[in-house]
């Protein structure tokens, strides 16, 4: 069995100074407050009812073409990190046995974070499995191999009832794979928080895949142990990138029924010398678009937005980065960070351009600060559809040329499906495929935000 971290346990007198001269190094760093809130709601703060050894906070992420991962916590420290599994309930001709962290943040210690790589899976089936040698039977669905698929898209989820309302929409329909554009707890690190948040979506991320990347509030930043920031959320929700030829839990990519997924980094580094961006650069060059038809990216801060909250965050990013997801033909963006919906058409350098992305804002999952309210004036024509409320989108991509993008907002009872729209995949436009340099799409751009 292999323990991968082990964090120094912090000093007190030294941290209580640090938090008196310096309060925001503890925590995420205060938002701009310039701008205009709908209320949120309570925080729901799911308690533990099982034993120490049992196994909480199950959840599953996707490793490979044919394996997943299985993470979930032990309060008992001997607990083995191994998953029994099968296509029967109750019936395990599998097991495969993993590996397992914990860490120390402040006066807090996690308990025994366990991650345990299963496989080889089959596509569309069904799997029940058991952690540890113990406890209750979860059970999952491989995706589909093959088109068409579907996923869910839900940005700074967040644990308040709003939250779980979102949560519920999302389980009223059925869905392949889960992704999280960033913002996952809120936890701004009061460690119990992870716990709460992991046992509050237990019942969903332990049956379909969740593919997250981080946003703000995962970062956790405390001195001098965690300078680097997002302790907690590496440690508990390890993700594919080592498969990917990432070196950094914070972006990645991953395939998944003829679609690539790259999950970027908005608070790593990313100019043009550093890791990120030497990765990106070599992840999109061995892109096959005929294998992977449709390519989506996922990232924190957006990078195009009309509404007042965050405005100019995502510049300096896009920047950087815009020209390579251009010439890669990327199908569409998602970020999440502003609390609320926003729509763009396919966009290139603040301009209306055929052969860039879509770029799609949903950061409406739940949060605890509520929803940014107030939108720029007048509307910028590259904005198709903005909303200040809460719910999820899905993406469901039928074949190699086209998939149906809907958003549903949350109220109450049930989700309204309130934004729909027909995507075509760059890999099958002719004007994109023979036109690689971005001067040549001039002809049309008129629009600018």
């Amino acid at each position: 069995m292999k323990k991968i971290m082990r964090a120094r346990v912090f000093h007190f007198p030294l941290l209580l100074t640090i938090f008196m001269i310096f309060p925001q190094v503890l925590l995420v760093q205060s938002e701009n407050d310039d701008f205009s809130r709908q209320p949120p709601r309570p925080i729901i703060r799911t308690q533990h009812d099982r034993s120490d050894s049992d196994p909480q906070q199950v959840h599953i992420s996707l490793v490979g073409r044919d394996h997943m991962r299985v993470t979930w916590i032990t309060d008992d420290k001997q607990a083995p990190s191994i998953v029994e599994y099968g296509t029967e309930k109750g019936k395990y001709d599998a097991k495969a046995r993993g590996e397992y962290t914990e860490y120390t943040y402040f006066k807090y210690s996690s308990g025994k974070i366990h991650h345990t790589k299963i496989g080889p899976l089959e596509p569309s089936t069904t799997y029940f499995y058991r952690c540890g040698g113990s406890g209750p039977e979860f059970s999952f669905k491989t995706p589909p191999s093959t088109f068409p698929i579907e996923f869910v898209v839900v940005g700074d989820l967040g644990q308040t009832e709003w939250t779980a309302s979102t949560l519920a929409h999302v389980d009223s329909e059925d869905y392949d794979v889960f992704l999280l554009p960033g913002d996952l707890s809120y936890a701004n690190g009061q460690q119990p928080l992870w716990d709460t948040f992991g046992r509050l979506v237990e019942p969903y991320a332990s049956r379909r895949p969740w593919m997250v990347t981080e946003g703000n509030h995962d970062i956790e930043i405390m001195i001098p142990d965690h300078p680097q920031g997002f302790t907690a959320y590496n440690s508990r929700w390890l993700m594919p990138y080592e498969e990917s030829g990432s070196k950094s839990n914070l972006y990645y990519s991953f395939d998944v029924a003829g679609t690539h997924i790259i999950m970027l980094g908005s608070y790593t580094k990313f100019y043009v010398e550093s890791p990120q961006y030497k990765w990106l650069e070599s992840d999109l060059a061995q892109v096959n678009r005929k294998k992977t038809p449709w390519v989506l990216v996922l990232l924190h801060a957006p990078w195009y937005n009309t509404n007042t909250a965050h405005q100019g965050e995502g510049d300096s990013m896009r920047q950087t980065m815009e020209k390579l997801l251009y010439k890669a033909r990327v199908d569409v963006v998602f970020a999440g960070h502003v609390h609320a919906y926003e729509r763009f058409t396919r966009i290139y350098r603040n301009k209306h351009n055929p052969c860039g992305p879509v770029y799609i804002t949903i950061g409406d999952g739940g949060n605890r600060e509520g929803l940014a309210l107030e939108y720029l004036e007048p509307a910028s024509p590259l904005s198709l559809y903005r909303e200040p409320s809460f719910g999820h989108g899905r993406l469901r991509i039928l074949n190699e040329t086209h998939a149906y993008w809907s958003w549903h907002r949350n109220n109450d009872a049930d989700a309204l499906v309130a934004d729909t729209v027909w995507l075509e995949s760059l890999s099958t436009s002719k004007t994109c495929q023979n036109t690689v340099d971005e001067e040549a799409t001039t002809s049309f751009v008129n629009d600018e935000l």
